[in-house]
């Protein structure tokens, strides 16, 4: 399985604009809440995925990728392993989702595969929260 570089990393953490956080509902105990906080922070426009379709940080949410009117430039996959591969495939029937990032402890090799070989960007087992300090701080 390769690992993507950090350079990549610094590249969709600097020119990705819309972030699709795939499991982004209301609670703010949840992790999904904090980072979609601190991409705000940065100045990111950040879209709630979640079958609630709950608003979340003064932003609307929809029950699906698929759901989304506009342009999404980064999926955001808080999912367990074994659902992360049916939203990375979600995330390949658009053709604007140029990245696919799965969070910390969100491995599925196979669907990382399909992403590559679609000509995508894919990050696995990773937090933007984590590597925007560590790359770009």
């Amino acid at each position: 399985m390769s690992q993507v570089s950090d350079e990549v990393i610094r590249r969709v953490l600097r020119e990705s604009r819309v972030w699709a956080i795939v499991g982004l509902g209301d609670n703010p105990a949840r992790p999904a809440y904090g980072v979609a906080r601190f991409l705000q922070g940065l100045g990111k426009r950040i879209v709630p995925v979640h079958p609630s379709a709950a608003t979340v940080h003064g932003e609307k949410g929809y029950a699906s990728l698929a759901d989304i009117p506009f342009d999404v430039d980064v999926a955001d996959v808080f999912r367990r392993s074994e659902q992360a591969g049916d939203v990375a495939d979600e995330a390949l029937a658009r053709d604007d989702i140029r990245t696919v990032w799965f969070q910390l402890g969100v491995v599925d090799p196979a669907a990382a595969e399909r992403v590559r070989a679609a000509g995508r960007t894919m990050v696995m087992d990773r937090c933007p929260a984590i590597e925007w300090p560590r790359l770009l701080g």
